[in-house]
C-alpha cells in the first residue's frame, strides 16, 4: 500500500481507483466489512483500491477541547492495513476548516473529477460535507448523475449489537477487554517508540519500557496485565500501567509497561502492548512504600492470569 499525502500529491495515475472514505478509527470488525467489500468491488472491476483517511480525526479538530478517545493513531491503522488487506493506496487529507467546510457539492466534484473514482463503497451511516449534512443516499444519488456508483454496505452485528468504535471506546472505558476483542476482531494494543523516562520505575524495582501518548487520549486508563510484542522473539508476558502517576506527582499520560524476567534494552525500539485483562483503576497511594507493595500484588496477578 502507498501513501499519499494532500491533495498536492495526488497524481493523474492514482486516479480511477475504488475508493473507501472514512476515519477507520479501530479498523474494526464493520470496517472489515467494508474493506472486504472494496477489495471485492476492485477484483472484479480490475481497479486499484484507495482508502481516503483523514489526520487529525474530524472530531478532533471540531472539539480540540473535548476529542474522542483514539482507539488507533494513523500509524497503527497504516499498519493493521498493510497486515490485513492488500489495498493499493491510502490517501490521507489533513482535516482542517478547508476539508470541515466543504460544501457537499464539493465532496462530490472531489470525487467525481479530482479522485475520478471507478466506485465508492461506504457505510451506512456515511456522512460527507459541510457539517455532515449530506448522507450516503445523497452520495448515491450524485454519483449517479456524475457516473460512478456508490455502494453502500449495512452494519455488522454481534450479538444483537451494531458495531463501532463509539461501542468499543465504552467497553475498554469499563475495562471489559474481552468484548472490546470481539468487536474489533484482534486484541486491543497500542503501539510505540519507547522513549527514556526518569528511571524511577527501576529504582522501585520495576524497571518498565515508556510510551509517551502526545497529544493522544487514550480509550482506557489503569492497571494491566499485558503482552509486549516487539522486544525480542515471540510476545513477553508483563504488567502496565497507563495513567498519570499520581503518586509519584505525574500530570501527563504515560504508557509503562514492565516486561517480567527481562532485562535489555528497549530505548528507541517500537513496541506494541497489546491489553489481555485489567487489574484496577489507577490509585494515588500515601507512600512509595505502599506503591511498590501494590506493585508487587499487581505484578503477581498479571502472572497469574497470562499463564492461565
Amino acid at each position: 500500500m502507498r501513501l499519499i499525502r494532500g491533495f498536492a500529491n495526488l497524481r493523474a495515475s492514482q486516479r480511477g481507483c475504488v475508493v473507501t472514505i472514512g476515519t477507520y478509527d479501530g479498523l474494526h470488525l464493520g470496517h472489515r466489512a467494508l474493506l472486504e467489500r472494496l477489495q471485492e468491488r476492485g477484483a472484479r472491476l480490475a481497479r486499484p483500491t484507495m482508502i481516503v483517511t483523514f489526520e487529525p480525526m474530524p472530531r478532533e479538530h471540531i472539539e480540540p477541547g473535548d476529542p474522542p478517545p483514539r482507539l488507533t493513531s494513523w500509524r497503527e491503522r497504516w499498519r493493521i492495513l498493510n497486515a490485513t488487506t492488500r489495498l493499493d493506496y491510502m490517501w490521507l487529507l489533513r482535516f482542517g476548516d478547508n476539508v470541515r467546510n466543504l460544501p457537499p457539492e464539493r465532496f462530490v466534484e472531489l470525487l467525481s473529477q479530482d479522485l475520478r473514482a471507478a466506485l465508492v463503497v461506504v457505510g451506512h451511516d456515511f456522512r460527507f460535507g459541510r457539517n455532515g449534512e449530506a448522507t450516503a443516499p445523497v452520495l448515491q444519488e450524485a454519483g449517479e448523475r456524475l457516473g460512478f456508483e456508490v455502494e453502500v454496505v449495512p452494519p455488522v452485528m454481534v450479538d444483537g449489537v451494531r458495531v463501532s468504535s463509539s461501542c468499543i471506546r465504552d467497553a475498554l472505558a469499563h475495562g471489559d477487554l474481552r468484548q472490546a476483542e470481539r468487536w474489533l476482531g484482534r486484541p486491543y494494543s497500542m503501539r510505540g517508540r519507547v522513549m527514556p523516562g526518569l528511571h524511577l520505575g527501576r529504582k522501585l524495582g520495576f524497571a518498565t519500557a515508556n510510551l509517551p501518548l502526545e497529544r493522544r487520549r487514550p480509550a482506557l486508563e489503569g492497571i494491566f496485565a499485558v503482552r509486549v510484542h516487539g522486544a525480542g522473539d515471540g510476545a513477553r508476558p508483563g504488567v502496565a500501567s497507563l495513567g498519570s502517576r499520581p503518586t509519584v506527582g505525574g500530570s501527563t499520560l504515560l504508557l509503562e509497561a514492565h516486561l517480567f524476567d527481562f532485562d535489555s534494552d528497549l530505548y528507541g525500539r517500537e513496541i506494541e502492548v497489546e491489553f489481555v485483562a485489567k487489574l484496577r483503576a489507577e490509585e494515588r497511594f500515601d507512600s512509595l512504600d505502599a506503591l511498590i507493595e501494590q506493585m508487587h500484588r499487581d505484578a503477581a496477578a498479571a502472572r497469574q492470569i497470562l499463564s492461565a
